[in-house]
């Protein structure tokens, strides 16, 4: 794989990387909705696959212009999260808190919430607003996510358990802060590295390689005269017309 694609494959994915690492250090727990947390993770991943799957079908010739093509295809790609995200179940993400610091706080934030509140284990129930959600955590990055149960959820219960639970973690603090620092040299270290082979690569090179990926022929093959045909029209001494095969 050659520079130009590598850069188009992991730079976004590095941007991720240090954005997460910038969550992870900050003093407060961040709090996101789900739609957004896959929106991000597909802008993350959006280089991979537009230097791999998109790449490998795009057709080599086609009536519209290259950017024409990728324009379409980037599209559709937004087009399959979007759906994705409206067919999903609600779920809120809450990035660098552990378990025995949520539950406290969760209870305390369901109950003035909800009257009717019930919960069992890692289950809760606010009928009075349609949310019900069951809490998941993921332990090595300190990240918990409250998914929905059942398909009877109210999105604007949701949304208003999203704010509340923002400010009611306001004085909590973060689990640790060493993954943070990891994301952000791995992140660092991708971008550092795509730099360092582009730079190696001289323009031309770059121009030709961007262009081959756009679909968008060279210079030189653009400015092509067109070739003959077969027969030409010469006037003759008279000045009328006659035909010449060509090579003749």
């Amino acid at each position: 794989m050659d520079p130009l694609h590598l850069a188009v494959a992991f730079l976004p994915l590095a941007a991720y990387l240090i954005g997460l690492g910038a969550i992870h250090l900050r003093r407060r727990p961040t709090i996101w909705s789900g739609a957004f947390d896959t929106a991000a993770l597909a802008a993350a991943v959006s280089g991979l696959i537009v230097a791999g799957p998109m790449e490998l079908f795009l057709p080599e010739s086609s009536p519209l212009p290259g950017a024409y093509l990728w324009l379409l295809m980037l599209a559709l790609y937004v087009l399959c999260v979007t759906l994705w995200n409206l067919m999903a179940r609600p779920r809120v993400v809450i990035f660098n808190i552990t378990l025995e610091r949520l539950q406290p706080a969760l209870a305390e934030l369901c109950v003035r919430m909800d009257e009717k509140f019930t919960a069992t284990g890692d289950s809760y129930m606010l009928p009075q607003i349609g949310v019900q959600f069951h809490v998941e955590r993921y332990m090595p990055l300190h990240n918990v996510s409250l998914v929905a149960i059942g398909d009877q959820q109210s999105l604007t219960g949701w949304r208003r358990l999203q704010t509340e639970l923002a400010r009611s973690l306001g004085s909590v603090g973060v689990a640790s802060r060493v993954p943070g620092y990891s994301f952000l040299f791995v992140g660092a270290l991708t971008i550092a590295a795509t730099i360092y082979l582009l730079g190696r690569v001289d323009g031309t090179t770059l121009v030709q390689q961007l262009r081959e990926l756009l679909r968008q022929p060279a210079k030189s093959e653009a400015q092509l005269p067109a070739a003959p045909s077969a027969f030409s029209r010469l006037p003759d001494a008279n000045g009328t017309e006659t035909h010449r095969v060509a090579g003749a």
